[in-house]
């Protein structure tokens, strides 16, 4: 704990009435502690204990809220029933589908999932927003932990979240005709889990400044509804007008729509990007978003954590 994270909670503590001198106490009794654990210990975990139990909370907290995790797979597979139903086989585009005679519901498969593993991913970083205000963050910024290691336990908490929730929307996928095998489903797995790592990461830089549930949700409505609308999940890019395949083309979830329907429809010949292409552009972008997240949570400000 450094000089500058002690008076933020000394901060902290005096706006909510608390006898300073108790807190430093607390504070001081729980710092003797947890140091002498910490020196006692072999050296090896680096961080990864308190990463785990920060992953561990994420996951139990979101599945514990069954109302989150019924609205999270109910409303992408409602868009996607009604919208592939509604357009039916009135949409036909040999260059984006497997034939020019394929259901809509088949072609907006990959994007209802694309949009479970958006929803899951960013939502589960509000998390970090009710944190702040119950002031659980504070108790972990004080922590002697280095701040990457909650980077690292927040994101594969949503990653993780995120990766199941799209793997139970696979269960649909054989009521279209579409059968794996296990070098594809492995893909399709490898997909899911680069997008839900990106996204969450994004959401963790999204929600790391923010103390208002209502501002977390504007800038989802202002930002991440159009990535998803720009991923080729409605339309395909090769019919869309020049402006907005330029902007689909540098939408990295594009590349992850377009991987996901090269992987659970094969016969596809006029994908818009390799899949190899694809899956690279979504590690690259795995890999700037989270040393965003990292740069953004070692950013030193006057504003109080809780």
């Amino acid at each position: 704990m450094d000089r500058y994270d002690f008076r933020r909670a000394e901060t902290y503590v005096r706006k909510r009435g608390f006898r300073t001198q108790e807190f430093i106490e607390a504070i001081v009794a729980t710092q003797t502690a947890t140091l002498a654990r910490a020196n006692t210990a072999s050296g090896t975990t680096f961080g990864i204990l308190p990463a785990l139990s920060l992953w561990r909370r994420e996951v139990v907290r979101f599945y514990r809220n069954l109302s989150r995790v019924i609205g999270v797979i109910a409303s992408p597979l409602l868009f996607w029933i009604v919208i592939g139903s509604g357009f039916g086989t009135s949409f036909r585009n040999a260059g984006a589908s497997v034939g020019p005679n394929q259901h809509y519901l088949e072609f907006f498969f990959p994007g209802s999932l694309i949009m479970i593993v958006l929803f899951t991913s960013i939502f589960a970083m509000m998390s970090l927003i009710e944190d702040r205000n119950e002031g659980f963050l504070l108790s972990v910024l004080v922590a002697p932990v280095s701040r990457s290691v909650i980077v690292l336990g927040k994101v594969l908490g949503g990653t993780t979240l995120a990766t199941l929730q799209g793997f139970v929307f696979l269960v649909f996928a054989p009521f279209i005709g579409i059968h794996f095998t296990a070098g594809s489903f492995l893909l399709v797995i490898l997909d899911i889990f680069l997008m839900s790592f990106s996204l969450t990461a994004l959401g963790f830089i999204i929600a790391w400044p923010m103390d208002s549930t209502s501002g977390f949700h504007a800038i989802i409505n202002l930002f991440l509804i159009p990535l998803w609308l720009l991923s080729g999940s409605l339309f395909p890019l090769s019919g869309a007008s020049k402006w907005i395949a330029l902007l689909m083309r540098i939408n990295p979830l594009t590349y992850g729509t377009e991987a996901l329907r090269a992987l659970l429809y094969p016969g596809t010949e006029n994908v818009a990007f390799p899949l190899d292409l694809c899956l690279v552009v979504l590690a690259g972008f795995s890999v700037v978003t989270f040393a965003l997240a990292f740069v953004v949570a070692n950013r030193r400000t006057n504003k109080p954590a809780a």
